[in-house]
């Protein structure tokens, strides 16, 4: 059993200005009525420059690596030095303009080719939506006609993930492919497919993620590792339990459909300890994420681990959590040399306004996070305070 309590392992990387700037912001997100107003505010004021000082100095530096691959660089290394690794995410998303898509495209190469050079950077985390258009997946989705441009407009999303996953695999650096909303979801996994199967016949490189909230997930993850079996290729997955709740739910009601999300946290859970499973028990053609920040998830891999014989330090699974959350699962597992990396966002505080904002409103939906965060920083600045 991994002692998840330990909070001198957890928050060793972390100075007490750090601490207490975090006990701070996670004593203001366990305001809900805070925690929305500010998230609707913030967009609006960021022009003004002491707001976006204020976003810098707070939620920014919590979540968030650096405005820039050399600061992102910094922090993965500081993590590193704990055993450590990082999982590097350019903030860019819901781009409309092909200027723009190939910029991302660019950027995401220029990110693969600097991470290369660092050891302690092997994942670089990319969504479709950063370089396709959101209205193209939507058809795409429903199996509509695509007119001539629109077939064009497809190809290039499609050359372009494959220039991503091609440099990818010529540098060693895994990718790994974000899920999206339901309505745009199934071209994601079809492309994401197509890749596995190109580049992932000796080791995973690429990864498709699993969102375990919605109903459908688990019987499709276990359709695609009978796929990679009968096919020949090793299946990349990212499980998670998911990050779109409320918009789902809302659409579904909005337009009269059968909503994709599980009924209730309970139904969720069950299916994200069953992916859990099946993927551990297939290791020889699954490699897994494991990207949750639930402890009774990740004691539950490690006893699956060890029930079909893998070592801690196998390349093969993955624990994931997003940096400046769950440290105490994080660098306890790292210290029982279990593979972890921290989900490593950067960008100019713009650009990565809707992750934060996520990530806010996220501590506040989840029961019991915002307060479990609190709770270990108080009692590592406690410890540090008696030692």
């Amino acid at each position: 059993m991994i002692n998840f309590e330990n909070t001198e392992n957890a928050f060793a990387y972390r100075t007490p200005i750090q601490l207490k700037k975090a006990k701070w912001l996670f004593k203001a997100m366990a305001s809900n009525t805070l925690t929305k107003v500010g998230s609707w505010l913030t967009p609006k004021l960021l022009w003004l420059p002491f707001v976006k000082t204020i976003i810098k100095n707070t939620i920014y530096e919590q979540f968030c690596g650096g405005e820039n691959l050399e600061e992102a660089a910094e922090t993965a290394k500081n993590l590193s030095e704990y055993g450590v690794g990082s999982l590097l995410d350019y903030g860019a998303e819901g781009k409309e303009t092909e200027e723009e898509f190939d910029e991302a495209t660019a950027a995401f190469i220029k990110t693969i080719e600097f991470a290369k050079q660092k050891n302690y950077i092997s994942y670089i985390s990319i969504k479709l939506t950063a370089f396709s258009r959101n209205g193209l997946l939507q058809k795409m989705h429903l199996q509509e006609n695509l007119n001539s441009a629109e077939l064009e407009e497809k190809n290039r999303v499609e050359e372009r993930l494959d220039k991503i996953c091609q440099a990818g695999t010529n540098n060693n650096t895994a990718i790994l492919i974000d899920a999206e909303e339901s309505w745009i979801q199934d071209p994601v996994d079809a492309l994401a497919t197509k890749m596995m199967q190109k580049y992932n016949t000796q080791r995973a490189n690429i990864y498709n993620t699993y969102q375990l909230y919605r109903h459908d997930k688990l019987v499709f993850l276990k359709q695609n590792i009978e796929h990679a079996k009968e096919n020949n290729y090793i299946l990349g997955a990212k499980i998670v339990r998911g990050a779109y709740m409320e918009k789902e739910r809302e659409r579904a009601i909005q337009m009269g459909y059968e909503s994709p999300i599980q009924p209730n946290k309970e139904a969720t859970d069950i299916d994200y300890n069953l992916a859990l499973e099946v993927c551990l028990k297939n290791l020889n053609e699954v490699s897994v994420f494991v990207g949750t920040h639930n402890e009774k998830s990740c004691q539950l891999a490690t006893q699956y681990m060890a029930d079909y014989s893998a070592s801690n330090q196998t390349p093969k699974v993955i624990f994931s959590q997003l940096f400046g959350m769950s440290d105490n699962i994080s660098f306890n597992l790292a210290k029982e040399k279990y593979t972890v990396c921290k989900y490593l966002p950067y960008g100019p505080v713009n650009d990565v306004i809707p992750y934060l904002m996520r990530r806010a409103n996220e501590n506040t939906s989840v029961a019991g996070q915002t307060t479990r965060e609190l709770d270990l920083i108080k009692k590592e600045l406690h410890r540090r305070k008696h030692a």
